[in-house]
């Protein structure tokens, strides 16, 4: 006689969750998401644009975690098992095709993260999962082996719990009354509010390379950068407040950060300058294309440095030429606050990583009890990685209990 299926709940319909039970085996579990918005998978929805940063193409384990400010540890293990090559053959296995883009994003081919909802819910469905949302858990407790799930208007009896909630304030505050013990969320992937001359008028002006320090906090990052209505953001400040994120939050964004916007030592830009003087004593600074940088640019440089751009570049004094050179390679810039991207808001804090053991995800704290995704003390540099670590986690789950 066959033994009754055994009941998960799994809190949180989004990607951990959904990918959690997409893997699960209907033959021995019966399988609740409860999803307290009233839609499923929202931020695959937005992620990148509405297209869905799916995952990121780096497919050796030991690089893939340099991408994860915290976490790195612990998922190396994680994704040895499962990595961005096994999602990319999961969705292409279930008619999405995905494709690597130049800078090794992965998205799928169809450039809409309906694609990427519409199979995760139909693998769902066909399993035959219930899916509730507008369902917001108030209370878990355990007793006699089983957890007692209630929400607004329902309640639920569960052999297993899978907590992929993401990292809302009320999910946190609710594992920890669990007896979980929570790292302190702060936000990562912020961009730079600064107010500066340099920047003033400039909104969408990009550098393909630059290097950004913060001497302080003695850290640095390169990569592109745009200058934005409020400051600065791209690659190379996104970077920096993912990696630095405690340490921001504990100084209240208030610091001093040194842009070099070309990417070039001081040194070797100086003889760049000098040659092209030496070469084309005649022609205006305002006219003279030295560096990789826009004209606009370049002639805001000029004018932060009150230099009249009509002047013949043989003219220039030796202080003319140090003023440039600070502003494009080692300009001060005083931080005063943040901005994030609502939709797209990621933290760095959750649950602590060492109550929980990675060969499964299960909590060490709690039994039957699983948790993976945002609501983790992990988090990464862009999107696309944020993603992996849910896709990964989940797999994890869903292969262990399959096995039981």
């Amino acid at each position: 006689m066959n033994s009754p299926k055994k009941k998960i709940i799994i809190v949180g319909g989004g990607a951990a969750g959904f990918f959690a039970a997409a893997n699960l085996d209907e033959k021995k579990f019966d399988v609740t998401i409860l999803e307290q918005n009233s839609d499923v998978l929202q931020k695959v929805k937005i992620s990148g644009g509405g297209r869905c940063n799916v995952s990121h193409a780096c497919f050796d384990p030991k690089e893939l975690v340099n991408f994860y400010p915290r976490g790195h540890r612990e998922l190396l293990s994680v994704f040895t098992k499962f990595q961005p090559g096994d999602t990319m053959e999961w969705f292409e296995s279930r008619d999405v095709p995905l494709k690597i883009e130049k800078d090794n994003r992965i998205f799928p081919e169809t450039d809409s993260s309906q694609s990427i909802i519409n199979c995760l819910l139909g693998e769902v469905q066909k399993k035959g999962f219930a899916i509730k949302t507008q369902s917001n858990v108030q209370d878990i407790h355990y007793e006699n082996n089983y957890y007692f799930i209630k929400t607004k208007s329902d309640s639920y009896k569960a052999d297993i719990i899978l907590y992929t909630t993401g990292s809302s304030p009320k999910s946190l505050k609710l594992i920890q009354q669990l007896g979980h013990k929570i790292v302190e969320p702060v936000p990562s992937l912020f961009t730079f509010n600064i107010k500066d001359d340099l920047l003033k008028d400039l909104p969408g002006t990009s550098f393909e390379n630059a290097e950004i320090r913060i001497p302080n906090l003695k850290t640095e990052e390169s990569g592109p950068l745009l200058i934005t209505h409020w400051g600065l953001s791209g690659p190379a400040v996104l970077k920096l407040s993912a990696w630095e994120a405690r340490n921001l939050a504990k100084i209240k964004y208030n610091f001093e950060i040194e842009v070099n916007f070309i990417s070039v030592p001081l040194s070797d830009a100086e003889e760049d300058l000098k040659n092209f003087k030496n070469q084309n004593p005649k022609k205006s600074i305002g006219q003279s294309k030295i560096f990789d940088i826009t004209n606009r640019f370049w002639n805001k440089i000029l004018e932060v440095s009150n230099i009249n751009p009509e002047k013949q570049i043989a003219n220039l004094s030796g202080k003319e030429l140090s003023l440039i050179l600070d502003n494009l390679c080692r300009k001060k810039l005083t931080v005063s606050g943040k901005s994030t991207f609502k939709d797209e808001f990621v933290t760095a804090g959750g649950v602590d990583l060492k109550e929980i053991n990675f060969k499964n995800m299960s909590s060490k704290i709690l039994p039957n009890f699983y948790v993976s995704g945002e609501v983790l003390d992990i988090d990464a540099i862009t999107g696309g990685f944020n993603f992996q670590a849910c896709w990964s986690e989940a797999w994890l789950i869903s292969q262990h209990l399959n096995s039981l």
